[in-house]
């Protein structure tokens, strides 16, 4: 049977954050305690009045097929956010509304990019970013970031990475997993590159927008003269806790526009019609409650470092953005408890589930083998429960 499957399906790999929660589970349905501290999902429940808003369309009968790009009201309240959050002018056609901000990557990447195309990464990146290169044929072309610089590139990295066959540029901000957050001077200096290389466009992912520990977000779509070649993706999974709603978008020129909606037409038509009703009401109604939320994340953050410090040889950045903590873990390589040694990431990802029964994600999966994620977007308790059997664990291996 294999024989017959597609070729294509041998140029990705399967996300190594659902693999891990998938263990997780495994070890959880035999009785095992486990905290998942793996996958990128609020621990919160999405807003009453969100909520509301999709009880109200749904004994209002919006049950039917929607339009590919999305409801014209919601694509205007995508319009009035990026105004309001980010003094960004668009109008409804170049907002394309998809299941997912996966999809929404998916679909920029297959409408720009083909075979023998160079798509600039800098690491660490989500691990879904060159899986979707790879599916379109492009070629991944990292710039390798460093804990020491906040896991930002600069102006000089990132022009040594352009060559006559790079066609985009990838990143997000804040980024998941390293919680690095671009601000307005830096992302001035990565924009004077890009004004030497008219042909390279810019995608970026936004989508922990709200999840802000430093300031102000700042979007690379502020530097107008750049606009047009600029593809931004956002979402309502995480500033809203809409994980399961399923819903993204992008905000790009029409000719891209247009693209994505073309591909979307034939993949999955237009997204969940309740959950655009209630995204309406996300995007346009009380941020209080995303406010409340990131505050929180913030409390977890602190406490999540201070407990990690108290672990000798692990080296770990202070997040600026998201929910994430991406320690170095090296420290541990070639390290044995008697039974399991450790020479890489996965060894390490592996050895905390089965030993201390935390789940996390191996950093080869985001393009730094040195380090692995752990989420915080658990309650302190579990976060508390947590690192100390990691610390328990890693005092295991001499």
């Amino acid at each position: 049977m294999s024989n017959q499957l597609s070729s294509l399906l041998q140029r990705f790999n399967e996300p190594e954050t659902l693999k891990m929660a998938k263990l997780g589970r495994e070890l959880r349905a035999k009785g095992i305690d486990v905290i998942d501290l793996s996958l990128g999902e609020p621990d919160f429940d999405t807003p009453q009045h969100v909520k509301d808003a999709a009880i109200k369309a749904i004994h209002d009968n919006w049950s039917h097929y929607t339009p590919v790009p999305g409801f014209l009201d919601l694509r205007e309240a995508v319009c009035t956010k990026l105004k309001r959050d980010n003094n960004l002018d668009y109008k409804p056609e170049n907002i394309v509304v998809s299941t997912g901000a996966k999809q929404s990557l998916a679909n920029t990447i297959l409408a720009l990019i083909e075979a023998g195309d160079e798509v600039i990464i800098p690491t660490p990146y989500w691990v879904t970013y060159s899986e979707l290169v790879k599916i379109a044929g492009g070629k991944v072309v990292e710039i390798r970031s460093k804990t020491e610089d906040k896991f930002k590139i600069n102006a000089a990295q990132l022009e040594a990475a352009i060559t006559s066959n790079t066609k985009m540029f990838l990143f997000s901000s804040p980024c998941n997993p390293s919680g690095a957050v671009y601000s307005k001077e830096e992302l001035a200096a990565l924009a004077n590159v890009f004004r030497k290389h008219p042909n390279i466009y810019i995608l970026s992912d936004e989508i922990y927008e709200y999840i802000n520990f430093v300031g102000t977000h700042e979007s690379i779509a502020q530097f107008h003269d750049l606009k047009d070649r600029i593809i931004i993706v956002n979402g309502l999974s995480k500033g809203f806790a809409m994980t399961g709603w399923r819903l993204g978008y992008i905000a790009a020129n029409t000719e891209i526009a247009k693209a994505c909606e073309k591909l979307q037409g034939q993949f999955t038509s237009g997204t969940c019609s309740i959950t655009q009703k209630a995204a309406v009401a996300a995007l346009t109604g009380d941020l209080k409650p995303s406010q409340e939320m990131t505050e929180e994340f913030g409390r977890r953050r602190i406490k999540t470092i201070e407990l990690v410090r108290n672990i000798p040889g692990i080296k770990c950045f202070e997040p600026e953005g998201a929910f994430y903590i991406f320690p170095d873990v090296s420290f541990y390589y070639g390290k044995s408890d008697g039974e399991t040694t450790i020479n890489n990431s996965a060894d390490f990802s592996m050895y905390i589930l089965n030993t201390a029964h935390v789940s996390c994600v191996m950093g080869d999966a985001f393009g730094e083998p040195n380090c692995v994620r752990f989420s915080f977007a658990n309650s302190t308790v579990n976060i508390e429960r947590a690192w100390a059997r990691i610390k328990e664990a890693l005092a295991k291996l001499k």
